[in-house]
């Protein structure tokens, strides 16, 4: 049996001024191009430029991706950097 494609990713950047923005693309590398370089990036990256990516993961469905978006975004500052860090979070959230 084929593996589904995965159709999106969830990802975070670190912005120039130490805060952490996470999001969900198609298209990961090409996303963070477009919050450091043009009009359709994040209105708050913008003032925030420029950003690298320091996390990434595959979810499959954009509802999936959506929803781990929120999980990531509930988390405190300190998970979040523990999941950047190791690419795992130790809080199970229950939905």
């Amino acid at each position: 049996m084929k593996d589904a494609p995965v159709d999106y990713s969830v990802y975070i950047v670190a912005c120039a001024d130490g805060t952490l923005y996470c999001g969900i693309a198609r298209d990961v590398a090409a996303r963070v191009l477009q919050h450091n370089s043009c009009k359709a990036g994040a209105r708050y990256t913008k003032a925030r430029r420029p950003v690298r990516l320091v996390y990434e993961a595959p979810c499959g469905s954009r509802s999936q991706a959506l929803r781990e978006e929120i999980r990531i975004k509930k988390l405190p500052r300190v998970e979040k950097d523990r999941l950047v860090a190791t690419g795992r979070c130790e809080i199970a959230l229950i939905d």
